[in-house]
């Protein structure tokens, strides 16, 4: 008999590979951009998330940006001032390492500045983020906000999470029909699921999103930006090290 087609597995982890004319439509896309607008940005993202980046997109429609390979972005603008497309731009390029992207606009400089510097969402931690703060749950019945907000203004966990709370490494048990969270051995204390600087895992997060603890931001460091007029370079603030490449390419087509 033959194999039902409808008993195919689709992996949604799958990546498809960005082709070469993908990779030679973002580099034409960008050269086309040089002298089209007055100002190019080099900006990086903390905590990158993309339904946050798609308002900024929706915000700055009448901008361009674009996330690539860094050394095909570099290319696209030029490396040295015989290939710039334009004067100066090539010095931008200096600033391309990591998880970063470009802004072409026509705005001003300190209206795209002051535009970044009050953009903020706060979201849940993912695994590899650096905890902000120590986050401990107090012993005793559970609470949805593990201690965040007053017991009078919280509700109880539900009786169906106990059992997951426990196969996250809660020391949880139900009495008398409520969540219950055990002293840990010999501190008489609750159970701290994070400390400040701790790099969380993925059993961590999903506590702390169990008790709607929020540990990130999403926000947009803004690098460096060129000027068309003069072609020079004016460097905003340095990038931190230890960014990893952003591998995917897209703009606000």
């Amino acid at each position: 008999m033959p194999k039902s087609k409808r008993s195919k597995v689709f992996h949604l982890t799958q990546v498809t590979k960005k082709t070469k004319e993908q990779k030679e439509k973002l580099f034409e896309n960008i050269r086309e951009c040089v002298p089209q607008y007055e100002h190019c940005f080099v900006f990086s993202i903390d905590n990158m998330r993309n339904n946050y980046l798609k308002t900024v997109r929706h915000e700055l429609s009448d901008c361009r940006l674009f996330f690539g390979k860094t050394k095909l972005t570099a290319r696209a603008l030029g490396t040295t001032p015989e290939t710039a497309q334009a004067d100066g731009i090539h010095l931008l390029t200096s600033y391309l390492s990591g998880s970063v992207g470009l802004i072409f606009t026509n705005r001003a400089p300190d209206e795209i500045a002051a535009y970044f510097a009050a953009l903020s969402q706060v979201d849940f931690a993912r695994a590899g983020t650096v905890a902000t703060r120590t986050f401990t749950i107090p012993a005793g019945p559970l609470y949805s906000t593990g201690g965040e907000v007053p017991d009078e203004h919280d509700v109880p966990v539900g009786h169906t999470l106990e059992p997951e709370l426990r196969r996250l490494g809660l020391p949880t048990r139900m009495a008398k029909g409520k969540v219950v969270l055990s002293n840990e051995e010999g501190t008489g204390e609750g159970y701290t699921i994070c400390k400040e600087g701790d790099v969380l895992d993925s059993r961590q997060t999903r506590l702390l999103k169990l008790f709607s603890v929020c540990l990130s931001e999403f926000r947009v460091q803004l690098l460096a930006y060129w000027t068309k007029e003069g072609g020079a370079v004016t460097e905003l603030s340095k990038r931190e090290a230890g960014d990893a490449t952003m591998e995917g390419v897209s703009d606000n087509e």
